[in-house]
């Protein structure tokens, strides 16, 4: 079983920045697609982001160009570098295997005022 800790959400202004980690137990980062998604008060989760073992990217419409996401292996850990934050971004953010989605950590509250 993969056990998935998120962290770094807060409360920021527009324009603001934020970096989310998820720290793997197990080695799910470096031989895994891994993926960031988000759900906002009474919407369904969507993707955000995923970046596979080869450290190729994808990002939804929504956030390219203001979003990054990166991996470090040797931590066993995903990186959501999010910056121009917009209030449309505020929602409980995830990480989780991808495509697989079988494993989801608590979850890390993003609130970006206008």
């Amino acid at each position: 079983q993969v056990q998935l800790v998120e962290s770094g959400g807060g409360l920021v202004q527009a324009g603001g920045s934020l970096r989310l980690s998820c720290a793997a137990s197990a080695r799910s980062v470096s031989i895994n697609a891994m993926g960031w998604f988000r759900q906002a008060p009474g919407k369904q989760r969507e993707l955000v982001a995923t970046i596979n073992s080869g450290g190729i990217t994808y990002y939804a419409d929504s956030v390219k160009g203001r979003f990054t996401i990166s991996r470090d292996n040797a931590k066993n850990t995903v990186y959501l570098r999010m910056n121009s934050l917009r209030p449309e971004d505020t929602a409980v953010y995830y990480c989780s295997r991808y495509p697989q989605m079988d494993y989801w950590g608590q979850g890390t509250q993003v609130t970006v005022s206008s």
